[in-house]
């Protein structure tokens, strides 16, 4: 009867809900640096604006080390160019091709980690989840779409897509609904603005209005979570993509804080199941979210 129990021991299935910031989603590199070193497997991926770009470049296969150079290298002439439209002032089309010039895969269908990314309809006003199947690239373009600056991407239904984070910055619901059992949040907008002095770009001035926006819906995403790891990056702006070190240091610091309790979340688990499962989740949840 022993053997039976310990031999459907299992680990729970572990999602990563990665919210959006801009350059400040640098940090998700660092949270997955020590996922790495400490050998968390990650099985599935939800990501908006920033966080869809680092978490679909994850669940297509690139190494932690892949994705680290990007976030070195990438600056904000990568991501757009200049347009005539009263919709913007860039179009973001420059970001799907260079995720097609470096993901392995492109194609929701053919990713080796489940994965969903969040727009919003700029009609509506709901929020738009893309999974499944179709074109990553595409998806991951229109989370990242940020209203007044990059255009309005439009998919096959002729609906107008922009960044994901007005309506659902922080994944939680998302990655849960793909078949997660414990959900590691980690939000790098959670300190707000603690630097000095007024944003010195129009990027930078969009993403501070947008975090007001986003606070109440984020705070309820963040009770649904198992772990939350909020870097400490409140002192950096949503613009500094040249401080890529710092973001990844402050990503690396909260995360090893955070990996006891998540890897207390994912000991292997007998025919109990999900009745200890919810026992250690109330045990951990309130110091983790610190």
């Amino acid at each position: 009867m022993w053997r039976k129990a310990e031999s459907k021991a299992r680990r729970p299935r572990l999602g990563l809900a990665l919210s959006g910031g801009a350059a400040r989603g640098i940090a998700h590199v660092g949270v997955l640096k020590v996922l790495a070193e400490r050998g968390i497997r990650v099985d599935y991926v939800a990501g908006t604006s920033a966080g869809a770009l680092v978490g679909g470049a994850l669940a297509s296969g690139m190494s932690v080390e892949e994705i680290e150079e990007i976030g070195r290298s990438l600056r904000w002439r990568s991501l757009g160019r200049m347009t005539i439209s009263r919709l913007g002032v860039q179009s973001n089309a420059p970001l799907e091709e260079y995720i097609r010039a470096r993901f392995p895969r492109t194609r929701f269908e053919e990713l080796p980690t489940p994965f969903a990314c969040v727009a919003t309809d700029l009609r509506t006003g709901l929020p738009v989840v893309m999974r499944d199947e179709g074109d990553v690239a595409f998806a991951v373009r229109a989370s990242c779409a940020v209203p007044g600056w990059y255009l309005p991407v439009t998919d096959a239904g002729g609906r107008q897509l922009v960044d994901g984070g007005l309506v659902a910055n922080l994944p939680v619901s998302v990655v849960r609904s793909l078949g997660a059992e414990v959900v590691l949040a980690v939000d790098v907008n959670h300190e707000g603005a603690k630097f000095l002095g007024p944003p010195t770009s129009i990027i930078g001035v969009l993403f501070q209005s947008m975090i007001v926006v986003q606070r109440a819906a984020v705070e309820h995403q963040r009770q649904l979570a198992d772990v939350v790891i909020s870097p400490r990056v409140g002192h950096m702006r949503w613009d500094e993509m040249g401080r890529a070190e710092e973001f990844i240091d402050a990503g690396i610091e909260a995360a090893r804080a955070a990996v006891h309790a998540i890897e207390e979340l994912l000991e292997p688990q007998g025919e109990e199941g999900s009745g200890w499962l919810n026992l250690r989740r109330r045990r951990t949840r309130q110091g983790a979210r610190e």
